[in-house]
Protein backbone atom coordinates (compact mmCIF):
# COMPACT_ATOMS: atom_id res chain seq x y z
CA UNK A 1 0.00 0.00 0.00
CA UNK A 2 1.43 3.43 -0.96
CA UNK A 3 2.54 5.63 1.94
CA UNK A 4 -0.04 8.28 1.07
CA UNK A 5 -2.84 5.71 1.30
CA UNK A 6 -1.54 4.54 4.68
CA UNK A 7 -1.48 8.10 5.98
CA UNK A 8 -5.02 8.72 4.74
CA UNK A 9 -6.19 5.51 6.42
CA UNK A 10 -4.55 6.54 9.71
CA UNK A 11 -6.19 9.96 9.46
CA UNK A 12 -9.58 8.33 8.90
CA UNK A 13 -9.15 5.97 11.86
CA UNK A 14 -8.07 8.72 14.25
CA UNK A 15 -10.84 10.96 13.00
CA UNK A 16 -13.47 8.30 13.69
CA UNK A 17 -12.48 7.75 17.34
CA UNK A 18 -15.06 9.19 19.72
CA UNK A 19 -12.47 10.89 21.93
CA UNK A 20 -10.42 14.00 21.44
CA UNK A 21 -7.11 13.34 19.65
CA UNK A 22 -4.52 16.12 19.49
CA UNK A 23 -1.04 15.56 18.04
CA UNK A 24 1.79 18.09 18.02
CA UNK A 25 5.30 17.86 16.59
CA UNK A 26 8.49 18.38 18.56
CA UNK A 27 8.11 22.16 18.20
CA UNK A 28 4.60 22.23 19.62
CA UNK A 29 2.92 22.74 16.25
CA UNK A 30 -0.41 20.91 15.83
CA UNK A 31 -0.23 18.28 13.09
CA UNK A 32 -3.46 16.38 13.82
CA UNK A 33 -6.65 17.50 15.54
CA UNK A 34 -9.86 15.49 15.19
CA UNK A 35 -13.44 16.74 15.24
CA UNK A 36 -14.06 15.52 18.83
CA UNK A 37 -11.10 17.53 20.15
CA UNK A 38 -12.38 20.52 18.18
CA UNK A 39 -15.85 20.13 19.73
CA UNK A 40 -14.38 19.90 23.25
CA UNK A 41 -12.30 23.04 22.71
CA UNK A 42 -15.07 24.99 21.01
CA UNK A 43 -12.90 25.42 17.93
CA UNK A 44 -12.61 24.09 14.40
CA UNK A 45 -9.70 21.98 13.11
CA UNK A 46 -8.68 24.81 10.74
CA UNK A 47 -8.23 27.14 13.71
CA UNK A 48 -5.73 24.78 15.33
CA UNK A 49 -3.91 22.81 12.62
CA UNK A 50 -0.48 24.14 11.73
CA UNK A 51 -0.43 26.66 14.60
CA UNK A 52 1.73 26.77 17.74
CA UNK A 53 -0.18 25.29 20.66
CA UNK A 54 0.24 28.29 22.97
CA UNK A 55 -1.08 30.69 20.30
CA UNK A 56 -4.39 28.83 20.22
CA UNK A 57 -4.57 28.20 23.99
CA UNK A 58 -3.05 31.36 25.54
CA UNK A 59 -4.08 30.39 29.09
CA UNK A 60 -1.54 27.52 28.99
CA UNK A 61 2.24 27.67 29.27
CA UNK A 62 5.06 25.17 28.80
CA UNK A 63 4.48 23.83 32.32
CA UNK A 64 0.69 23.63 32.39
CA UNK A 65 0.32 22.16 28.89
CA UNK A 66 0.51 18.38 29.11
CA UNK A 67 1.52 18.09 25.46
CA UNK A 68 4.49 20.43 25.89
CA UNK A 69 5.49 18.79 29.17
CA UNK A 70 5.62 15.38 27.50
CA UNK A 71 7.70 16.77 24.62
CA UNK A 72 10.14 18.23 27.15
CA UNK A 73 10.35 15.22 29.48
CA UNK A 74 9.69 12.36 27.10
CA UNK A 75 7.57 10.70 29.80
CA UNK A 76 3.91 9.72 29.55
CA UNK A 77 1.14 11.33 31.62
CA UNK A 78 -1.97 9.29 32.41
CA UNK A 79 -5.50 10.41 33.37
CA UNK A 80 -4.61 13.95 34.40
CA UNK A 81 -7.43 16.47 34.87
CA UNK A 82 -6.96 19.72 32.98
CA UNK A 83 -9.01 22.90 32.90
CA UNK A 84 -8.16 25.71 30.51
CA UNK A 85 -9.62 28.56 28.46
CA UNK A 86 -9.28 28.54 24.69
CA UNK A 87 -8.62 31.67 22.67
CA UNK A 88 -12.38 32.30 22.32
CA UNK A 89 -12.73 32.48 26.11
CA UNK A 90 -14.47 29.10 26.42
CA UNK A 91 -13.55 27.14 29.57
CA UNK A 92 -12.73 23.49 28.86
CA UNK A 93 -12.31 20.67 31.40
CA UNK A 94 -10.96 17.28 30.37
CA UNK A 95 -9.10 14.21 31.57
CA UNK A 96 -6.03 13.71 29.39
CA UNK A 97 -3.64 10.88 28.67
CA UNK A 98 -0.57 12.21 26.87
CA UNK A 99 2.11 10.03 25.28
CA UNK A 100 5.41 10.79 23.55
CA UNK A 101 5.71 9.86 19.86
CA UNK A 102 9.07 8.46 18.80
CA UNK A 103 10.59 7.39 15.51
CA UNK A 104 13.32 5.01 16.57
CA UNK A 105 14.91 6.75 19.53
CA UNK A 106 14.10 10.25 18.33
CA UNK A 107 11.17 12.06 19.94
CA UNK A 108 9.16 13.68 17.16
CA UNK A 109 6.08 14.85 19.01
CA UNK A 110 3.28 13.97 21.43
CA UNK A 111 -0.28 12.69 21.19
CA UNK A 112 -3.04 13.48 23.66
CA UNK A 113 -6.33 11.63 24.15
CA UNK A 114 -8.95 13.76 25.93
CA UNK A 115 -12.25 12.87 27.57
CA UNK A 116 -14.75 15.60 28.29
CA UNK A 117 -15.54 15.82 32.01
CA UNK A 118 -16.82 19.39 32.11
CA UNK A 119 -20.49 18.56 32.67
CA UNK A 120 -19.66 15.66 34.96
CA UNK A 121 -17.31 17.79 37.03
CA UNK A 122 -19.92 20.53 37.24
CA UNK A 123 -22.50 18.03 38.49
CA UNK A 124 -20.07 16.54 41.03
CA UNK A 125 -19.20 19.99 42.37
CA UNK A 126 -22.89 20.84 42.61
CA UNK A 127 -23.28 17.62 44.60
CA UNK A 128 -20.52 18.71 46.98
CA UNK A 129 -22.11 22.15 47.35
CA UNK A 130 -25.50 20.57 48.00
CA UNK A 131 -24.00 18.20 50.56
CA UNK A 132 -22.36 21.18 52.25
CA UNK A 133 -25.72 22.94 52.52
CA UNK A 134 -27.66 19.99 53.88
CA UNK A 135 -24.85 19.01 56.25
CA UNK A 136 -25.07 22.16 58.33
CA UNK A 137 -25.29 21.49 62.09
CA UNK A 138 -28.15 22.09 64.51
CA UNK A 139 -30.64 19.66 63.07
CA UNK A 140 -32.68 17.04 64.83
CA UNK A 141 -32.55 13.44 63.68
CA UNK A 142 -35.87 13.69 61.90
CA UNK A 143 -34.85 16.81 60.01
CA UNK A 144 -31.88 15.11 58.39
CA UNK A 145 -33.24 15.20 54.85
CA UNK A 146 -30.56 12.84 53.55
CA UNK A 147 -31.76 9.97 55.76
CA UNK A 148 -35.14 8.53 54.84
CA UNK A 149 -35.11 5.13 56.53
CA UNK A 150 -34.84 3.60 59.97
CA UNK A 151 -35.01 0.02 61.24
CA UNK A 152 -38.79 0.32 61.48
CA UNK A 153 -38.86 0.55 57.68
CA UNK A 154 -37.23 -2.88 57.25
CA UNK A 155 -40.32 -5.10 56.98
CA UNK A 156 -39.73 -8.82 57.38
CA UNK A 157 -41.06 -12.10 58.74
CA UNK A 158 -37.74 -13.80 58.06
CA UNK A 159 -35.79 -15.00 61.09
CA UNK A 160 -32.55 -14.44 59.19
CA UNK A 161 -33.49 -10.84 58.37
CA UNK A 162 -34.51 -10.16 61.96
CA UNK A 163 -31.12 -11.44 63.08
CA UNK A 164 -29.47 -9.07 60.61
CA UNK A 165 -31.54 -6.16 61.94
CA UNK A 166 -30.37 -6.96 65.46
CA UNK A 167 -26.77 -7.20 64.25
CA UNK A 168 -27.11 -3.83 62.53
CA UNK A 169 -28.69 -2.26 65.65
CA UNK A 170 -25.70 -3.36 67.69
CA UNK A 171 -23.33 -1.96 65.06
CA UNK A 172 -25.14 1.39 65.34
CA UNK A 173 -23.82 1.73 68.90
CA UNK A 174 -20.19 1.91 67.71
CA UNK A 175 -18.14 3.79 65.12
CA UNK A 176 -16.56 0.74 63.45
CA UNK A 177 -16.56 0.44 59.65
CA UNK A 178 -19.30 -1.72 58.15
CA UNK A 179 -19.35 -3.73 54.91
CA UNK A 180 -22.79 -4.56 53.50
CA UNK A 181 -23.09 -7.24 50.83
CA UNK A 182 -26.21 -8.03 48.85
CA UNK A 183 -27.45 -8.45 45.32
CA UNK A 184 -28.85 -5.45 43.48
CA UNK A 185 -32.26 -4.51 44.84
CA UNK A 186 -31.98 -6.25 48.23
CA UNK A 187 -32.08 -3.00 50.20
CA UNK A 188 -28.48 -2.32 51.16
CA UNK A 189 -28.94 1.42 51.61
CA UNK A 190 -32.00 0.73 53.76
CA UNK A 191 -29.70 -0.98 56.28
CA UNK A 192 -26.99 1.67 55.91
CA UNK A 193 -29.33 4.58 56.57
CA UNK A 194 -30.92 2.71 59.48
CA UNK A 195 -27.51 2.21 61.11
CA UNK A 196 -26.71 5.91 60.75
CA UNK A 197 -30.14 7.00 62.00
CA UNK A 198 -29.93 4.80 65.11
CA UNK A 199 -26.38 5.88 65.95
CA UNK A 200 -25.11 8.79 68.00
CA UNK A 201 -24.30 10.38 64.63
CA UNK A 202 -27.95 10.41 63.60
CA UNK A 203 -28.15 14.23 63.70
CA UNK A 204 -24.87 14.62 61.81
CA UNK A 205 -24.28 14.42 58.04
CA UNK A 206 -25.08 11.28 56.09
CA UNK A 207 -23.44 11.40 52.66
CA UNK A 208 -23.73 8.67 50.04
CA UNK A 209 -21.54 8.27 46.96
CA UNK A 210 -21.71 5.59 44.29
CA UNK A 211 -18.11 4.75 43.38
CA UNK A 212 -19.12 3.54 39.92
CA UNK A 213 -20.77 6.84 38.98
CA UNK A 214 -17.60 8.85 38.33
CA UNK A 215 -14.21 8.33 36.67
CA UNK A 216 -11.35 7.69 39.08
CA UNK A 217 -9.80 11.16 38.93
CA UNK A 218 -13.11 12.88 39.65
CA UNK A 219 -13.98 10.42 42.40
CA UNK A 220 -10.67 11.13 44.13
CA UNK A 221 -11.16 14.90 44.04
CA UNK A 222 -14.79 14.49 45.14
CA UNK A 223 -13.80 12.39 48.16
CA UNK A 224 -10.68 14.26 49.29
CA UNK A 225 -11.18 17.76 47.89
CA UNK A 226 -8.76 19.90 45.89
CA UNK A 227 -6.25 22.65 46.57
CA UNK A 228 -5.98 25.64 44.28
CA UNK A 229 -3.31 24.98 41.69
CA UNK A 230 -3.14 21.21 42.29
CA UNK A 231 -3.93 20.87 38.60
CA UNK A 232 -4.72 23.43 35.96
CA UNK A 233 -7.97 25.17 36.85
CA UNK A 234 -8.33 23.55 40.27
CA UNK A 235 -9.95 25.51 43.12
CA UNK A 236 -9.95 25.13 46.89
CA UNK A 237 -12.87 22.76 47.48
CA UNK A 238 -13.67 20.44 50.40
CA UNK A 239 -14.27 16.77 49.68
CA UNK A 240 -16.99 14.48 50.95
CA UNK A 241 -14.82 13.32 53.86
CA UNK A 242 -14.64 16.87 55.17
CA UNK A 243 -18.35 17.42 54.61
CA UNK A 244 -19.21 14.17 56.40
CA UNK A 245 -17.09 15.10 59.44
CA UNK A 246 -18.87 13.86 62.56
CA UNK A 247 -21.27 11.77 60.50
CA UNK A 248 -21.35 8.83 58.09
CA UNK A 249 -19.97 8.40 54.57
CA UNK A 250 -21.61 5.62 52.56
CA UNK A 251 -19.53 4.30 49.65
CA UNK A 252 -21.70 2.17 47.38
CA UNK A 253 -20.19 -0.25 44.84
CA UNK A 254 -16.83 0.04 46.57
CA UNK A 255 -15.34 -2.57 44.23
CA UNK A 256 -15.64 -0.05 41.37
CA UNK A 257 -13.07 2.17 43.09
CA UNK A 258 -9.59 1.83 41.50
CA UNK A 259 -7.04 -0.04 43.61
CA UNK A 260 -4.74 2.98 44.05
CA UNK A 261 -7.67 5.02 45.35
CA UNK A 262 -8.61 2.12 47.65
CA UNK A 263 -5.11 2.46 49.16
CA UNK A 264 -5.81 6.12 49.97
CA UNK A 265 -9.15 5.16 51.50
CA UNK A 266 -7.35 2.58 53.64
CA UNK A 267 -5.02 5.26 54.99
CA UNK A 268 -7.99 7.41 55.99
CA UNK A 269 -9.56 4.46 57.81
CA UNK A 270 -6.29 3.78 59.63
CA UNK A 271 -5.27 7.27 60.75
CA UNK A 272 -8.42 9.37 60.32
CA UNK A 273 -6.64 12.03 58.29
CA UNK A 274 -7.14 13.28 54.75
CA UNK A 275 -5.09 15.48 52.46
CA UNK A 276 -6.66 17.42 49.64
CA UNK A 277 -5.30 16.78 46.16
CA UNK A 278 -2.27 19.03 45.73
CA UNK A 279 -2.29 20.03 49.37
CA UNK A 280 0.51 19.69 51.92
CA UNK A 281 -1.52 19.87 55.11
CA UNK A 282 -3.48 16.96 56.55
CA UNK A 283 -6.87 17.40 58.15
CA UNK A 284 -8.26 15.09 60.81
CA UNK A 285 -11.80 13.92 60.15
CA UNK A 286 -14.22 11.97 62.30
CA UNK A 287 -16.16 9.96 59.73
CA UNK A 288 -17.73 6.54 59.99
CA UNK A 289 -17.34 4.72 56.68
CA UNK A 290 -19.96 2.19 55.58
CA UNK A 291 -19.38 0.47 52.25
CA UNK A 292 -21.52 -1.80 50.10
CA UNK A 293 -20.79 -4.30 47.34
CA UNK A 294 -23.16 -6.37 45.19
CA UNK A 295 -20.80 -9.33 44.76
CA UNK A 296 -19.33 -11.71 47.31
CA UNK A 297 -16.44 -9.83 49.01
CA UNK A 298 -14.12 -12.87 49.03
CA UNK A 299 -14.63 -13.21 45.28
CA UNK A 300 -13.81 -9.54 44.78
CA UNK A 301 -10.58 -9.94 46.74
CA UNK A 302 -9.60 -13.06 44.79
CA UNK A 303 -10.26 -11.28 41.48
CA UNK A 304 -8.25 -8.26 42.67
CA UNK A 305 -11.17 -5.91 42.46
CA UNK A 306 -10.78 -5.12 46.15
CA UNK A 307 -7.54 -4.79 48.08
CA UNK A 308 -7.25 -7.52 50.69
CA UNK A 309 -5.95 -5.08 53.31
CA UNK A 310 -8.88 -2.74 52.70
CA UNK A 311 -11.29 -5.67 52.94
CA UNK A 312 -9.93 -6.71 56.34
CA UNK A 313 -10.02 -3.11 57.57
CA UNK A 314 -13.54 -2.25 56.40
CA UNK A 315 -15.14 -5.62 57.10
CA UNK A 316 -15.14 -5.08 60.88
CA UNK A 317 -18.90 -5.51 60.89
CA UNK A 318 -20.22 -7.65 58.05
CA UNK A 319 -23.88 -7.65 56.99
CA UNK A 320 -24.91 -10.02 54.20
CA UNK A 321 -28.46 -9.35 53.03
CA UNK A 322 -30.15 -12.44 51.55
CA UNK A 323 -31.92 -12.18 48.19
CA UNK A 324 -35.70 -12.20 48.17
CA UNK A 325 -35.82 -15.77 46.81
CA UNK A 326 -34.19 -16.92 50.07
CA UNK A 327 -36.83 -15.25 52.25
CA UNK A 328 -40.05 -16.03 50.45
CA UNK A 329 -42.06 -15.48 53.61
CA UNK A 330 -41.50 -11.75 53.02
CA UNK A 331 -42.94 -11.62 49.49
CA UNK A 332 -46.62 -11.28 50.43
CA UNK A 333 -45.78 -8.88 53.27
CA UNK A 334 -43.79 -6.62 50.97
CA UNK A 335 -46.39 -6.82 48.20
CA UNK A 336 -49.08 -5.61 50.65
CA UNK A 337 -46.76 -2.83 51.79
CA UNK A 338 -46.15 -1.62 48.23
CA UNK A 339 -49.89 -1.74 47.49
CA UNK A 340 -50.50 0.58 50.45
CA UNK A 341 -47.72 2.88 49.26
CA UNK A 342 -49.13 3.16 45.75
CA UNK A 343 -52.70 3.47 47.07
CA UNK A 344 -51.61 6.65 48.84
CA UNK A 345 -49.59 7.86 45.88
CA UNK A 346 -52.22 7.19 43.22
CA UNK A 347 -55.33 7.84 45.31
CA UNK A 348 -56.57 4.26 44.87
CA UNK A 349 -58.14 1.62 47.12
CA UNK A 350 -56.67 -1.71 46.04
CA UNK A 351 -56.99 -4.21 48.88
CA UNK A 352 -54.60 -6.96 47.89
CA UNK A 353 -53.65 -9.63 45.39
CA UNK A 354 -55.61 -12.64 44.19
CA UNK A 355 -54.69 -16.19 45.32
CA UNK A 356 -53.39 -16.89 41.81
CA UNK A 357 -51.07 -13.87 41.93
CA UNK A 358 -49.97 -14.80 45.45
CA UNK A 359 -48.93 -18.26 44.20
CA UNK A 360 -47.21 -16.78 41.15
CA UNK A 361 -45.27 -14.37 43.38
CA UNK A 362 -44.30 -17.24 45.69
CA UNK A 363 -43.02 -19.37 42.79
CA UNK A 364 -41.08 -16.60 41.02
CA UNK A 365 -37.37 -16.22 41.79
CA UNK A 366 -37.23 -12.38 41.77
CA UNK A 367 -33.79 -11.82 40.23
CA UNK A 368 -34.26 -8.08 40.80
CA UNK A 369 -35.17 -8.73 44.45
CA UNK A 370 -37.29 -6.27 46.46
CA UNK A 371 -36.82 -3.51 43.90
CA UNK A 372 -38.27 -5.73 41.17
CA UNK A 373 -41.24 -6.64 43.37
CA UNK A 374 -41.91 -2.94 43.97
CA UNK A 375 -41.81 -2.21 40.23
CA UNK A 376 -44.10 -5.16 39.45
CA UNK A 377 -46.66 -3.96 41.99
CA UNK A 378 -46.45 -0.41 40.62
CA UNK A 379 -46.99 -1.70 37.07
CA UNK A 380 -50.01 -3.72 38.22
CA UNK A 381 -51.47 -0.72 40.04
CA UNK A 382 -51.52 1.10 36.72
CA UNK A 383 -53.66 -1.65 35.21
CA UNK A 384 -55.98 -2.74 38.01
CA UNK A 385 -59.63 -1.62 37.95
CA UNK A 386 -61.16 -3.48 40.89
CA UNK A 387 -60.01 -4.10 44.44
CA UNK A 388 -57.55 -6.91 43.73
CA UNK A 389 -54.52 -7.36 41.54
CA UNK A 390 -55.18 -10.25 39.16
CA UNK A 391 -52.80 -12.13 36.92
CA UNK A 392 -53.72 -10.11 33.83
CA UNK A 393 -52.67 -6.91 35.62
CA UNK A 394 -49.08 -8.11 35.99
CA UNK A 395 -46.31 -7.44 33.47
CA UNK A 396 -46.63 -10.04 30.73
CA UNK A 397 -43.16 -11.48 31.20
CA UNK A 398 -44.04 -12.50 34.76
CA UNK A 399 -47.13 -14.66 34.23
CA UNK A 400 -46.08 -16.03 30.83
CA UNK A 401 -43.35 -18.01 32.58
CA UNK A 402 -45.79 -20.17 34.49
CA UNK A 403 -45.84 -23.73 33.24
CA UNK A 404 -42.74 -23.41 31.04
CA UNK A 405 -39.02 -22.93 31.33
CA UNK A 406 -38.11 -19.38 32.17
CA UNK A 407 -34.95 -17.38 31.53
CA UNK A 408 -31.94 -18.56 33.45
CA UNK A 409 -31.82 -17.66 37.12
CA UNK A 410 -35.58 -16.91 37.28
CA UNK A 411 -36.93 -20.31 38.23
CA UNK A 412 -39.37 -22.85 36.78
CA UNK A 413 -43.06 -23.34 37.43
CA UNK A 414 -42.57 -27.10 37.90
CA UNK A 415 -43.78 -29.51 40.59
CA UNK A 416 -41.25 -32.39 40.48
CA UNK A 417 -41.66 -33.17 44.17
CA UNK A 418 -45.30 -34.10 43.65
CA UNK A 419 -44.42 -36.32 40.69
CA UNK A 420 -41.68 -38.06 42.67
CA UNK A 421 -43.97 -38.56 45.67
CA UNK A 422 -46.55 -40.14 43.40
CA UNK A 423 -43.94 -42.53 42.03
CA UNK A 424 -44.47 -41.34 38.48
CA UNK A 425 -40.81 -40.58 37.70
CA UNK A 426 -37.40 -41.23 39.20
CA UNK A 427 -35.09 -38.49 40.46
CA UNK A 428 -32.56 -38.94 37.59
CA UNK A 429 -35.38 -38.56 35.07
CA UNK A 430 -36.60 -35.34 36.65
CA UNK A 431 -33.05 -33.93 36.95
CA UNK A 432 -32.39 -34.72 33.28
CA UNK A 433 -35.57 -32.99 32.17
CA UNK A 434 -34.84 -29.86 34.19
CA UNK A 435 -31.27 -29.78 32.89
CA UNK A 436 -32.49 -30.13 29.30
CA UNK A 437 -34.96 -27.28 29.80
CA UNK A 438 -32.20 -25.02 31.16
CA UNK A 439 -29.87 -25.90 28.27
CA UNK A 440 -32.64 -25.35 25.72
CA UNK A 441 -33.39 -21.94 27.21
CA UNK A 442 -29.70 -20.99 27.17
CA UNK A 443 -29.42 -21.98 23.51
CA UNK A 444 -32.56 -19.97 22.75
CA UNK A 445 -31.26 -16.87 24.54
CA UNK A 446 -27.93 -17.05 22.68
CA UNK A 447 -29.56 -17.88 19.33
CA UNK A 448 -27.79 -21.24 19.15
CA UNK A 449 -24.30 -19.94 19.93
CA UNK A 450 -22.69 -22.79 21.88
CA UNK A 451 -19.80 -20.72 23.26
CA UNK A 452 -22.07 -17.95 24.59
CA UNK A 453 -24.54 -20.50 25.97
CA UNK A 454 -21.72 -22.29 27.79
CA UNK A 455 -20.62 -19.00 29.38
CA UNK A 456 -24.21 -18.26 30.38
CA UNK A 457 -24.52 -21.70 31.97
CA UNK A 458 -21.09 -21.48 33.62
CA UNK A 459 -19.80 -24.75 32.13
CA UNK A 460 -17.00 -25.55 29.63
CA UNK A 461 -17.96 -25.44 25.94
CA UNK A 462 -16.94 -29.09 25.51
CA UNK A 463 -19.29 -30.12 28.33
CA UNK A 464 -22.19 -28.29 26.71
CA UNK A 465 -21.43 -29.84 23.32
CA UNK A 466 -21.47 -33.32 24.91
CA UNK A 467 -24.78 -32.65 26.65
CA UNK A 468 -26.30 -31.34 23.42
CA UNK A 469 -25.21 -34.46 21.55
CA UNK A 470 -26.75 -36.62 24.29
CA UNK A 471 -29.99 -34.64 24.05
CA UNK A 472 -30.09 -35.20 20.28
CA UNK A 473 -29.52 -38.95 20.73
CA UNK A 474 -32.32 -39.10 23.29
CA UNK A 475 -34.73 -37.38 20.90
CA UNK A 476 -33.79 -39.79 18.12
CA UNK A 477 -34.51 -42.84 20.28
CA UNK A 478 -37.76 -41.47 21.75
Amino acid sequence: MPMSDTAEMLQAILGAIDEGIHVVDANGITVFYNHVAARLDGLTPDEVLGKPLLDVFPSLDRHSSTLLRVIESGESIYNLPQAYTNWKGVRVETINTTLPVRVGKRLVGAVEVSKDIGKLKELSERLVDLQAQISKPKRSKRTNDTVSFSFDDILTRSERMNQLKERARRAARTTSPVLVYGETGTGKELFVQSIHHASARGDKPFIAQNCAALPASLLESLLFGTTKGSFTGADDRPGLFELADGGTLFLDELNSMPLDLQAKLLRVLQDGQIRRIGGKQTTRVDVRVIAAVNEAPHSLVERRLMRHDLYYRINVVSIEIPPLRQRREDIALLADHFIRVFNRRFGMNVRGISPEVEKLFADYDWPGNVRELEHVVEAAMNMVEGERIEREHLPQHLWERQGSATPLGQGFALSPAAEWAAGERSLPEMVREIEEKIIAEAMKQTEGNVLRAAKLLGIPRQTLQYKLSQMRKTKQTD
